[in-house]
């Protein structure tokens, strides 16, 4: 594997930069049945092909997207048509240069230029149009939106005081989850399947439970995958907004992680009166050979650690890489790592994960408060008005599907 491919991994968290995009390929006549012209959907006077919704699904495998990649590509998709009709009526279009330069910012994210995303992009099986339509739309779209909504709200003083006593994440409410976690190696679309059939499956607690201890390879597991009360501030904020969606006894979309497909139930949702800013974490990763006794070794381990400083003592002599000490806040996080630590209190250690064929011996050090410098009340405004966009980008999306005339054949 090329360096190009594995910094690609990396880019998981732009797809909340470019949450709406949609494409402006040619509309193609349906071909036979079977073929890449074959018409999954119509909506309106469009259509999506198969070949648009292959490519779009393995884009979003590659970037580790959270949910169902089919589901997210179709849902993506669907996105697209609606917003390029908008964009047309509007008169709105993308100059060579934006479009350039777009696609630049949005391979910068993972430590590429962008004819080095699309190389990465390209030995995986994904066009340079995918990657180019993705990205430049998703600039036209927010420039749709801006358009749309610029002036009709105003962000008060009295806003950016209550974000600043507050944090900058939504950290009132707490989530009663149980979780479900399927190891993957290699190709996920096999537990991707199992997770689909037991999220279809299953319809009460007790059935998640039973699903958890026969499946997961998750620590709790043996309690049937049932987590302690989590803030939502602890959780990776594409959880929280996957299981926000659903009811009390509900289970979630398939959620790929690194070398995981995770299903969860919410259990129930309680609010959390307190305020505080967002979160930051400090925690160890310290490799082990994934032995069958790895799990002794751990817990032998751990009996001669004080603190995660001990493990420099334990790493002596070993490589730089097999020890890691890291400092994040909690929407930094890999989810898979986030996920883990939010079960953690400081000084506990899991073994929940494996990557490279090692054992990720995963130990939080501490968890606070995020402190920064001078604060900034004009970015604090921006990250404001950017929410108050998205939610009225998601409304105005889901008031052109409901006037759309959509059809599968």
């Amino acid at each position: 594997m090329t360096t190009a491919f594995s910094q690609l991994f990396r880019a998981t968290a732009l797809m909340a930069t470019l949450a709406a995009p949609f494409a402006t390929l040619p509309q193609s006549a349906a071909a036979q049945d079977g073929s890449p012209f074959q018409v999954v959907m119509r909506i309106n006077d469009s259509v999506i092909t198969r070949y648009e919704m292959d490519q779009r699904k393995l884009f979003l495998k590659l970037l580790r997207v959270p949910g169902d990649p089919e589901a997210e590509a179709m849902k993506g998709l669907l996105q697209d048509r609606l917003a390029a009709a908008q964009a047309k009526r509007f008169g709105l279009r993308l100059t060579k240069e934006q479009l350039a330069a777009g696609m630049e910012e949005f391979a910068a994210r993972a430590d590429l230029t962008a004819a080095e995303f699309v190389e990465a992009l390209g030995q995986a099986g994904v066009s340079m149009e995918t990657f180019r339509d993705f990205a430049g739309n998703g600039l036209l779209w927010r420039e749709l939106v801006r358009g749309r909504y610029a002036g009709s709200f105003t962000i008060s003083e009295a806003e950016i005081d209550r974000a600043i006593v507050g944090g900058t994440v939504n950290t009132g409410m707490q989530l009663l989850l149980s979780e479900l976690i399927l190891p993957v190696e290699g190709d996920p679309e096999e537990q991707q399947a199992l997770a689909r059939q037991l999220r279809d499956e299953i319809t009460t607690e007790d059935g998640f439970a039973a699903a958890a201890r026969r499946y997961s390879a998750s620590p709790s597991a043996g309690r049937g995958g049932r987590l302690d009360w989590t803030p939502t501030s602890e959780l990776p904020p594409q959880i929280v907004e996957l299981v926000l969606a659903l009811g009390p006894g509900q289970v979630s979309e398939p959620v790929t992680l690194p070398n995981a497909v995770a299903v969860f139930q919410l259990r129930d949702v309680a609010e959390d009166t307190s305020t505080a800013p967002e979160v930051q974490v400090e925690y160890a990763e310290f490799l082990m050979p994934n032995t069958p006794d790895v799990q002794a070794q751990a817990a032998a381990m751990h009996t001669r650690l004080d603190s995660c400083k001990d493990l420099f003592a334990e790493a002596r002599g070993l490589p730089e890489s097999q020890l890691k000490v890291e400092n994040r806040t909690v929407r930094d996080l890999p989810a898979d790592v986030a996920l883990q630590l939010a079960q953690l209190d400081p000084g506990e250690y899991s073994t929940a994960i494996t990557r490279g064929g090692a054992r990720v011996f995963l130990m939080l050090c501490g968890r606070g408060p995020k402190i920064d410098g001078p604060i900034d009340r004009e970015a604090i405004r921006e990250q404001l008005i950017s929410r108050r966009l998205t939610l009225l980008a998601e409304a105005y999306l889901e008031e052109l599907r409901s006037e759309a005339i959509i059809s599968t054949p």
